[in-house]
């Protein structure tokens, strides 16, 4: 390990040391900064469950973590520069990294699918650039209700309403390494947006991981409850995760033509498009995230594309030569961000190598344009695909697969078994 590793900011007592488990939630140890060069040395055991546990921490066995092999260890070592956490005193973040027992990577492990797509990309000359836009609420911790009232969408008094919490969101974020551009209000009470910078995309994804976690301790610091569940009140807005694609290559913008995007982008737009469907799953995994994909809600319903338009599900901005891209919007804030921009890389570099030209543009409203391939609306066809998918299985391996759709699989067994307050208040008393 390199001595920057072993180095801690002046006044380090304890580093919060984490990585991105199943569903992209932060999890790891917080160590003293005695036992620190240690860990920088030989990393600290905790168990490679972490890989196959859903979001309440349940556990189910999996063909290659289970039962039977009584749920080994992995190691977590540093995988960037320990910062200062500038609201806790006396604490440092860092972004880790898991490698097994053997010092090889965990085979489960949904950072390495991201990290084969990056690879993939460099050998064929490319570097991939993502930028992350993420919504989520700020409620109120004792009720889960917003404390604002009313769609202040852009508002700028009602910005400067949740100054006090937004700005040490974006200030803090900052300065722990990743680059914030600005915040918003959202569409709902409560409902915020938050944009990191675009850079690498494997750096983007761990920004995403370490973003949401982070934003939760500050929020909470704050007398806030940040949640990113996809869709937290049933007439309200849902909770994206937009991610914008570049392709660079000799420090310029591949995707960047003379008229605008490139014939390049044009091919990654289409096998982005081709895949949308059957990769579903990567972008939204639990029953809840299938509320948000309803027509005419800015959630797209198929795939068509079109310029600068919010009503598709691939939208081309045109601008400056550094700017333009293409940006993704299905994705819900909850989602991994390992699996969802590994298989949009995949699909996008697919579509470069098999020359695959994008149809179904769409000059007005996406959700009415006749032809496009229906998205997933519900789990059980997400599943369904993802089951089916060649695509998804070479990408991810049999073993991630199986973990992803049987958490899936749990989730909306789960919901069905539930009789809900609803239905009582409906059905009791006039039946």
């Amino acid at each position: 390990m390199a001595n920057l590793e072993f180095a801690l900011p002046e006044g380090t007592r304890t580093v919060a040391l984490g990585i991105g488990d199943l569903n992209g939630i932060m999890r790891g140890k917080r160590i003293t900064a005695e036992q620190w060069p240690s860990v920088c040395e030989s990393g600290v055991a905790l168990s490679i469950a972490m890989f196959a546990t859903d979001m309440t921490s349940d556990i189910w066995d999996t063909p290659y973590v289970n039962m039977d092999n009584g749920y080994p260890d992995m190691h977590l070592f540093p995988n960037s520069p320990a910062r200062s956490s500038p609201w806790e005193d006396g604490c440092a973040f860092c972004f880790g990294k898991a490698l097994g027992t053997d010092h090889k990577p965990v085979p489960i492990d949904p950072r390495g699918v991201l990290v084969a797509q990056v690879d993939r990309a460099r050998r064929m000359g490319y570097e991939v650039r993502i930028g992350a836009e993420l919504e989520f609420y700020l409620l109120d911790p004792e009720t889960c209700l917003p404390r604002d009232v009313g769609n202040q969408f852009y508002g700028l008094l009602r910005a400067s309403e949740l100054e006090p919490v937004l700005g040490p969101i974006r200030r803090h974020l900052s300065a722990v390494g990743i680059p914030i551009e600005q915040s918003n209000p959202e569409y709902a009470a409560g409902q915020v947006e938050v944009n990191m910078r675009y850079c690498e995309a494997l750096q983007a994804a761990d920004n995403v991981v370490a973003f949401r976690a982070l934003v939760k301790e500050i929020a909470a610091s704050h007398g806030y409850l940040a949640t990113f569940m996809a869709k937290p009140f049933a007439l309200e807005s849902g909770s994206g995760f937009h991610t914008h694609h570049s392709l660079w290559k000799d420090g310029a913008n591949a995707f960047a033509g003379e008229g605008g995007l490139s014939e390049l982008g044009r091919t990654y737009l289409a096998g982005m498009q081709l895949r949308m469907p059957e990769t579903a799953l990567s972008a939204s995994t639990t029953p809840n995230a299938y509320r948000r994909r309803r027509p005419y809600t800015f959630c797209p319903t198929n795939n068509c594309w079109g310029y600068d338009n919010r009503t598709v599900a691939l939208r081309v901005l045109e601008g400056s030569a550094s700017s333009t891209r293409i940006e993704k919007r299905d994705g819900s804030a909850d989602c991994n961000p390992y699996y969802l921009i590994a298989c949009e890389i995949a699909a996008g570099l697919d579509g470069i190598e098999q020359r695959l030209a994008p149809d179904h543009f769409a000059e007005g409203n996406g959700y009415d344009l006749e032809g496009a391939e229906p998205l997933p609306v519900d789990l059980d066809d997400a599943i369904s695909r993802a089951r089916g998918s060649e695509f998804m299985k070479s990408l991810l391996g049999a073993d991630r697969l199986e973990i992803l759709v049987g958490q899936a699989e749990r989730e909306r067994d789960f919901v069905l078994d539930q009789v809900t307050q609803v239905e009582i208040d409906r059905y009791l008393r006039n039946f």
